[in-house]
């Protein structure tokens, strides 16, 4: 193939609009189709570590996605109860020790930006996938078919679209989730009516029996994010925007420190969903179709990996597909073997913290944060790593040398 392959991206999330600027920056022609109607708020916070932000220099957006997110001083952990402080991590020694900051971000910003840096790309609203033809390796392209009966054709299709996608399921057949026993809930507070002798400036985490909350500043500091986890099964539907009412929530934590209980009543809107969890895939392409982000290794929030993943996923395989132009087949062999085995450490690191987080025993509990105050006052764990939860493999990682 001599020519500019064309691609089309299923799904204009995070992982599909970054996948999208990295192809357009090596000369692809690209299609991002994504089923909703119109570009929307909906979403909430995220957390956007060292390695997701230096990727975002690799495609010369780092200034805009440090404009628009809150860089806290520190991450608290602190106990549920007696609202002492577990763990003091400071974020702001991430520049000199990882190469970037640790951002907090609105997903609608992000989304702008990243909608905004693109130029080429072709960006079509209300394409609902409903399969893809994979083609094969060698000469026929794929195509993918969208529920108002249209279809696209194209050098390569990459699917981007979640945790449900249907190209995974087009591809490889249902996936069958595992329901891990916990709820959350997330809420958005205009940082005015948060009261103001509680700590928002840094990122905090509550440590409960059962359970943690988690709440950090996004959009310039402007609102603070809430997440609450609790396990439980009174509630299975995996939808992100079912809401509900800020009573559930207060009832949930009505024992816990009174600092995060008066949080609750300041978002005016609260969603919950109940968290699955999915084995990782052993294969991501078939034909002339990938899968990216969620929609091949979906995992648990605890690493705050989702996004930074993704984010990852889409300039890797836009190097491939840059170095091999002429067999798509071989980049995406390329792609698969340079991501999978770092996503598949992500999605059991992140299988490993939801049990550290959620301790029942008290001397279970006590035991664990005493080892984080070590690592705090003290550094070692894993080959030097000197992060309270062991992260450093992953913050460390600069995705710009495998691009090349």
């Amino acid at each position: 193939m001599s020519r500019t392959p064309r691609i089309v991206i299923v799904g204009g999330g995070i992982g599909g609009l970054t996948a999208a600027l990295a192809l357009e920056r090596r000369g692809a022609e690209v299609i991002v189709c994504e089923q909703s109607p119109m570009h929307s708020e909906i979403g909430a916070g995220i957390n956007l570590t060292p390695n997701a932000v230096k990727a975002f220099r690799a495609l010369g957006v780092d200034r805009a996605v440090e404009a628009i997110g809150w860089a806290s001083e520190f991450q608290l952990i602190r106990s549920w109860k007696s609202g002492r402080y577990i763990s003091r991590i400071r974020r702001s020694d991430f520049r000199e020790k990882f190469g970037a900051p640790n951002l907090t971000l609105h997903r609608a910003d992000l989304l702008d930006v990243l909608r905004r840096a693109l130029q080429t790309t072709d960006i079509r609203l209300g394409k609902r996938c409903i399969g893809v033809d994979p083609g094969d390796d060698v000469k026929r392209g794929a195509a993918v078919q969208f529920a108002d009966g249209s279809a696209i054709e194209a050098d390569l299709v990459v699917g981007a679209d979640g945790i449900h996608s249907a190209v995974r399921k087009s591809l490889f057949g249902a996936d069958t989730p595992r329901f891990t026993g916990c709820i959350c809930w997330r809420g958005m507070a205009p940082i005015e009516a948060v009261p103001s002798d509680i700590n928002t400036e840094d990122g905090t985490m509550w440590m409960g029996p059962h359970g943690h909350v988690v709440h950090y500043r996004v959009r310039r500091g402007e609102l603070l994010n809430i997440v609450a986890h609790i396990d439980s099964d009174a509630w299975t539907e995996e939808s992100w925007t079912h809401e509900c009412d800020v009573s559930e929530v207060t009832a949930t934590y009505a024992r816990w420190h009174r600092d995060l209980t008066r949080l609750y009543p300041c978002s005016t809107r609260w969603y919950k969903w109940a968290l699955y969890d999915r084995d990782p895939l052993q294969r991501w392409s078939k034909g002339r179709v990938t899968l990216l982000g969620d929609s091949a290794h979906a995992m648990l929030p605890y690493l705050a990996q989702g996004a930074g993943m993704a984010i990852e996923d889409g300039c890797v395989l836009a190097a491939m597909v840059a170095r091999r132009p002429d067999d798509l087949g071989a980049a995406l062999s390329a792609y698969e073997r340079v991501r999978a085995p770092r996503t598949t450490m992500a999605v059991l690191g992140s299988r490993a913290r939801a049990k550290e987080n959620h301790l029942a025993s008290p001397w279970a509990r006590l035991k664990r944060d005493v080892k984080f105050a070590l690592r705090d006052r003290f550094g070692g764990g894993r080959r030097g790593d000197t992060t309270t939860f062991q992260v450093g493999w992953l913050y460390g990682y600069d995705v710009a040398k495998e691009m090349g």
